[in-house]
């Protein structure tokens, strides 16, 4: 049998996979560029309403169940509605800015697809490729960066609104990007040190002895708390709390704008479980019992997404179970407890690697350096003040009788009980 197609011409300098994918014709990279786009919206769909089932079952109520089949296609008359409803801009909003801002915040999304390789070689119409768009040495870095950009659309949004709810709201999700950013990027280190390598496909090619999840279990769970956080997911949804900020940086739009902060949220739940999968859970690789499934491209890429469908069931069992953090809380997870927790386990990586790498037998030096790192943790974790339990004073701020405000409840109450009950028995 003859071949589909001639076989690339080696070109120094280039992987496999790098090589195949510089030989896509250009009809080929538009159809991995709609399907893509098709597969961030068609999960964003069912992720919608998969939620609301679940999350109805889990409050022992039904969730959506009228429009479709059993109600699977109430995702998308819903985003059909927005797109009819009135486009409504406040009158002291920048125009420009506040358009603009739901795109930024979009984008960003989609973009972050492109590095991630979501299954191994296959056949599309004759010509032989991967389910990858592009493999660039540091894709890891492009992911992080996409992340991180999106959150320019939240802030403008919020500050473009001209509203003060829309305005905290934005600054939250500042904030929260900024402190839980670094945990995930640290989370990220033990990853690329292991794999020697920041290209998503051979981080997956890496874990063909054994899946980083084993191995680095300290990176994968600050990775999936910090993941949560990145995507503005309950319990860490400050940026949008609706008992104190009406609806957070989204108060003021409505129509297609609104359902594009909407499809932006949910693309970023799907990228960075994508993420996850790619970083800790060796890709599109089927288990050891279902090993010999590796070898077929589309059977990969269907295990790749099984394993996104498992993260985005552990957004949605958060969602259901957790009540939405104090903000002091959450920023102190994030700056006192793992960006510290990390640090330490980079250095015990480090240590542990050297040990390796020289050869050495002297296991004393190991344990010394493993607990050295987690004294580090220890003393940052506990030993560094709180913030103060009472605050000061405050004047009032207007002549109007108050209670004094250093008024004090007693610890015990009084004994009013045991005089109402002498009173009894005196009668």
């Amino acid at each position: 049998m003859f071949p589909l197609q001639d076989p690339p011409v080696p070109v120094e300098g280039l992987t496999h996979t790098q090589q195949l994918l510089a030989d896509d014709p250009i009809w080929l990279v538009l159809i991995k560029v709609v399907g893509l786009f098709g597969l961030g919206v068609v999960l964003t769909l069912f992720m919608i309403n998969w939620e609301r089932k679940v999350v109805g079952r889990m409050q022992h109520r039904p969730g959506p169940n009228r429009t479709g089949p059993g109600g699977w296609l109430q995702s998308l008359a819903d985003g059909l509605k927005l797109a009819f409803k009135e486009d409504i801009m406040p009158a002291m909003a920048d125009k420009k800015v506040y358009f603009i801002a739901p795109v930024i915040s979009t984008i960003p999304a989609f973009v972050a697809f492109s590095v991630i390789p979501f299954g191994g070689e296959v056949t599309i119409f004759g010509e032989r490729t991967v389910l990858q768009l592009v493999d660039l040495p540091v894709g890891v870095l492009v992911v992080l960066a996409c992340s991180s950009i999106g959150v320019y659309g939240i802030v403008l949004g919020g500050w473009a609104s001209g509203s003060p709810y829309s305005l905290i709201g934005a600054l939250r999700s500042a904030a929260q990007v900024i402190s839980y950013e670094i945990a995930l990027g640290l989370s990220v280190v033990g990853v690329v040190l292991y794999a020697r390598s920041m290209s998503t496909r051979d981080i997956v090619e890496s874990q063909a002895a054994g899946w980083y999840f084993w191995l680095l279990i300290p990176s994968f769970v600050v990775f999936v708390i910090s993941m949560v956080g990145e995507t503005n997911r309950a319990p860490f949804d400050l940026p949008e709390a609706e008992s104190e900020l009406v609806g957070g940086f989204h108060t003021e739009y409505s129509s297609l704008k609104f359902a594009l902060f909407f499809l932006a949220e949910y693309v970023n739940m799907v990228t960075v479980s994508a993420m996850a999968v790619t970083l800790f859970l060796g890709g599109g690789m089927w288990p050891w019992p279902l090993s010999f499934l590796n070898a077929y491209g589309w059977l990969q890429f269907l295990a790749f997404v099984v394993k996104i469908l498992l993260f985005l069931f552990v957004f949605i069992w958060l969602r259901g179970t957790l009540p939405r953090f104090r903000y002091d809380q959450f920023m102190k997870l994030g700056w006192k407890v793992l960006v510290p927790v990390m640090l330490a386990w980079i250095v015990a990586i480090f240590g542990i690697r050297a040990f390796v790498s020289t050869g050495g037998s002297n296991v004393t030096l190991l344990l010394a350096l493993i607990g050295f790192a987690v004294a580090v943790v220890l003393a940052v974790a506990f030993l560094l003040p709180d913030r103060p339990t009472e605050p000061a004073p405050v004047e009032p701020a207007s002549d109007y009788p108050v209670p004094p405000l250093d008024l004090k409840v007693p610890d015990s109450p009084p004994k009013r009980r045991k005089a109402v009950t002498a009173g009894k028995d005196a009668q």
